[in-house]
């Protein structure tokens, strides 16, 4: 009885590990990466939903405002047998396009523009951050595994 308890809230079931480069560029559209499942049990994956979020963070203290976009999407379709003490590994291919703001667009037409795109930027306290979420869809449990790993996107410009 416990088992069974364990196994519905997906103790002791699979675990998700995301392999994924820390540094891409933008201009690529394209981030390659592993999604690598082990399990102590044989369990089944339905599907892996994989996402690229961007965390955008701008003003400082009270005035701080936090928004979070997905810039790309892509699902690995199963089921997938993960066999108990084993390993699974299934290879895939996030597209995605970063959103630039209209501040960004007007700074890549020069480099006065570049440096005071830049220079006001730093002032607001502009910054994003990008991760990449990885989460399984195991048969037969409640709380699905994940992985979450932080990776860098640089523009190209």
């Amino acid at each position: 009885m416990i088992g069974t308890f364990k196994q519905w809230l997906g103790i002791e079931g699979v675990k998700v590990v995301l392999e994924i480069p820390e540094e891409t560029n933008a201009a690529g559209g394209s981030l390659q990466g592993m999604v690598h499942l082990f399990s102590k049990h044989t369990q089944v994956v339905e599907f892996i939903r994989v996402v690229l979020i961007e965390r955008y963070s701008r003003g400082r203290g009270k005035e701080r405002l936090i928004d979070e976009y997905e810039l790309g999407e892509a699902t690995i379709q199963g089921p997938v047998e993960v066999p108990g003490g084993g390993e699974v590994t299934l290879p895939f291919s996030l597209p995605f396009q970063v959103v630039r703001s209209d501040a960004e667009e007007w700074g890549r037409q020069n480099l006065v523009f570049k440096g005071l795109t830049f220079l006001a930027s730093r002032l607001r306290n502009v910054r994003s951050e990008y991760r990449v979420e990885a989460q399984a869809k195991v048969r037969g449990t409640v709380l699905d595994p994940f992985d979450k790993q932080v990776v860098t996107i640089r523009s190209g410009y």
